[in-house]
Formats: structure tokens, sequence, C-alpha cells
């Protein structure tokens, strides 16, 4: 019997992909570790590989495909006594009179008429097998289903066997004429699009989760906020010369490297902001694993770097660095940005001097750094002078996190930063 190669979740979030591209081609023989195709998740573009051997039997799912469903048949894989086994039944027909006189009920596509009434009763007495994007159109066209022959394998309703299918109302049949008017549907309110020269951009899988993901995090956790100002002049003065003293190594500390110890360290100094909150639990964290916000074309992603309390700095900026190369190219592993018991987020680089993050589900914070800009300052002996200040705001979980001690980890973070040779020892 052949074995379903199903749409399989490359990532935590995954729930639908985009089947890019097929590396295979029916007749093929594959074996366990080959990679069969090029799948679009959420977060990267990432290669699916055969779990067992076989020949390819059918593909399913065409490339290019979007909205395929985790768990969806995209290939079926002939075993070693199974590889004709979709050219033999065919010219067989002394085999299985069963089913030849089962095939000819599709067969008179001139009688449309005798086919329907065919369709309904199995519909009724079985699930209905369609497509993911047939079930889709369907629902937005006004179909049902149950009156719908379908042209794919084992019966299955597929896209084509729509534009045969009567809508259940007047509007909706309107619709269908149009058959591309409909793919805009899923956008928020595509009649509201004014009438505008513009161009319109299909959402990719991972701006959608964005999306999603968002809306949550503002709708669900009930944010509260805390700024510091912040001095920055011995950091800079540590980073240049912790900087010509890596330079033999390769190894060149950015400012973000820096402020991402000092988050690590300040969570293990004020655990109570290191925390996730449940329905019904307060997981409390014994490190800090920090994920931090690195913009691609296609959006924000969040690679991690784990034990960044305990790592050094030059194990951060080189780790980082390459995380946010293969981000961009979308080549993180799923284990890469998942998890993380809070975020960073830095816009300093565009002249952003101060903002508020949105807190990254389940995490209970996350820090937003603005510029460092020189600014009229107190000294420490109380004479007015002009130092480097940065604005830091923590977005904190006000269901796990006290705004107490969100404030204790904010002065944390700022004593660490002002001395910053504390966060080494």
């Amino acid at each position: 019997m052949p074995i379903e190669i199903k749409m399989p979740a490359l990532s935590p979030t995954m729930e639908e992909g985009t089947l890019a591209k097929w590396l295979v081609k029916e007749g093929d023989v594959v074996k366990a570790g080959d990679i069969m195709a090029e799948i679009e998740t959420d977060k990267a573009t990432m290669e699916f590989e055969a779990v067992d051997e076989g020949t390819i039997g059918k593909i399913m799912v065409a490339e290019g495909s979007d909205g395929v469903k985790v768990g969806t048949v995209i290939a079926l894989l002939n075993g070693d006594d199974e590889e004709a086994g979709d050219s033999t039944p065919a010219p067989a027909p002394a085999a299985t009179p069963a089913k030849e006189e089962a095939k000819p009920a599709p067969a008179p596509a001139q009688a449309p008429k005798p086919a329907e009434p065919k369709a309904a009763p199995r519909a009724a007495g079985d699930r209905i097998k369609a497509s993911p994007l047939a079930r889709r159109l369907a629902a937005d066209k006004g179909i049902d289903l149950s009156g719908v022959t379908g042209s794919g394998p084992n019966g299955r309703i597929v896209k084509a066997d729509l534009d045969k299918a009567p809508a259940k109302a007047a509007a909706p049949t309107a619709a269908a004429a149009s058959a591309p008017a409909a793919t805009p549907a899923p956008t928020p309110t595509p009649a509201q699009v004014p009438d505008i020269p513009h161009d319109a951009t299909k959402l990719t899988n991972m701006r959608k989760t964005i999306a999603r993901r968002l809306t949550e995090s503002k709708q669900q956790v009930p944010h509260i906020y805390l700024t510091v100002d912040v001095q920055l002049d011995k950091l800079l003065k540590l980073r240049g010369e912790l900087n010509a003293g890596l330079e033999s190594r390769g190894v060149k500390l950015s400012v973000n490297d820096l402020l991402i110890k000092a988050l690590a360290v300040s969570l293990i100094q004020v655990p109570k902001c290191n925390v996730m909150f449940t329905p019904d639990q307060l997981i409390s964290f014994q490190r800090a694993d920090i994920s931090v916000a690195v913009s691609t074309p296609d959006g924000l992603i969040t690679p991690v770097i784990t034990e960044a309390d305990s790592a050094s700095l030059s194990s951060i900026s080189t780790r980082m660095k390459d995380l946010a190369a293969r981000a961009r190219d979308k080549k993180l592993k799923p284990e890469e940005f998942a998890g993380g018991t809070a975020s960073i987020s830095n816009m300093g680089m565009f002249g952003i001097k101060q903002f508020e993050a949105v807190i990254n589900p389940p995490q209970g914070m996350i820090l937003a750094v603005g510029a460092g800009e020189k600014r009229p300052w107190v000294m420490g002996d109380g004479t007015l002078g002009v130092a480097s200040i940065m604005s830091a705001t923590g977005s904190f979980d006000h269901r796990a996190i006290d705004g107490a001690d969100g404030a204790q980890l904010m002065q944390a973070f700022r004593d660490l930063v002002e001395n910053p040779l504390a966060m080494l020892a």
C-alpha cells in the first residue's frame, strides 16, 4: 500500500505552508535522508527530507501551492513491491471488474445531471474529501461541497471542480463568474481599497504569522511599560578596549552584544521577571535565553542566544552575527528561533529615541532600546555636563510581572550598563 507523505510541521508555530519547489518527480527513487522538496514555513524556507525508501508514485500538491495545511497528503510513495502500482491497475480489466464499473460513473462529463445525484449519496454517508484550497473557495462562493463530484485522486474535490458547481445564492454565483475577483477575498477589507494607483503584494506566511501573533499579544496580554535613561559612556569605553584585544581573533563586539549580555544578567539578578505565564502556572526559568529581533525582507524574526547570562561576549557576538545572517537568508533551523525567556529589540541604528515593543508570547517581557545620543546630564559629582544617553523601555506582561518587579529589572539593567565590568564578573 502506498505511503502517504504529509505536509510536515517544520516550525513550532506552523499551521500551513507553501510547497515552494519539488526536487523530485513521479517515478524517482528516493531513500531516507534525500531532499524531496523546499517548503516555505512562517519563518523560513526549509528542505524536506524523505523518511522512507521507495518510488514517488504520485505528487498530490503542485509546487508553488500556498496555504497547504500541516498533515495534508502532498505525495504518495510506493514501496519496492508497488513501484508499478500506479500503472498496472488501468490495463488489467479482468482483475478488478468492480472498479471498472465504478470508473464510468465520473466519466460521463457530457451528462453532468446524472453525475451529481451519484456524488451526493457518497458525500452524505462519508466525509467529504476536498483540498484545503477547494474548501476555502467553496466557503467564499457559498458552494455546498456535498453536491460536487471530485475529479482528484480518490474522488477528492479540487479547485477545478468548483468552476462547474452551483452556488447557494445568486450573489455568490455572480462572484463565481469572475474567479480572479475571489482571490483578494482573504484580505481584511478588499472593497475599501481606494481607486488610486497602487501595488498589491501577497502576504507571505511569515507576515501572516507576525500579524496573527502580535494581534493576539496586544489583545490578550496586559502590557505595562517602564522606561529608564541610561548613561553609555563607560560601556562604550569598555567596548573599545575589548575590541582592541579581540581584533587578532577577528571578533568585533557591537553595542547590542553588550546590551544582550546586560539584559540576560539582569534577568538572573531579578528572577521574578525571567518568567512565562500560563493559564494555571507561572514558569520561572533558571537561565536567560535572549530572543533578538532581526529585521528581514519578509518581516521580523527572533533568533535566540541561549545561556546569554553565562556566555562570553565574544561568543554572543559570533553567534549573533551568524544567526542574523542566516535569518535574512531564511536558513534558520526551528530550534534556533524557538523558545527564549525574554526578548530585546534595538532600533537605535535608525535614530529612534524611544519606543514600546510588543511582547513576544509566551515570554513575559521585551526590552526596547533606543539610540544613544549626547544629552545634558548631571554627572556623579553633581556638576552639569554632556553624556551619551540611551532610553530603554521594558514591556512587561502584567499577569506575570508586577510593576515593582519590572522596575527592579530596569534598575538592574541600567546599573550593569553604567558599570559594565560587573556583567563580566
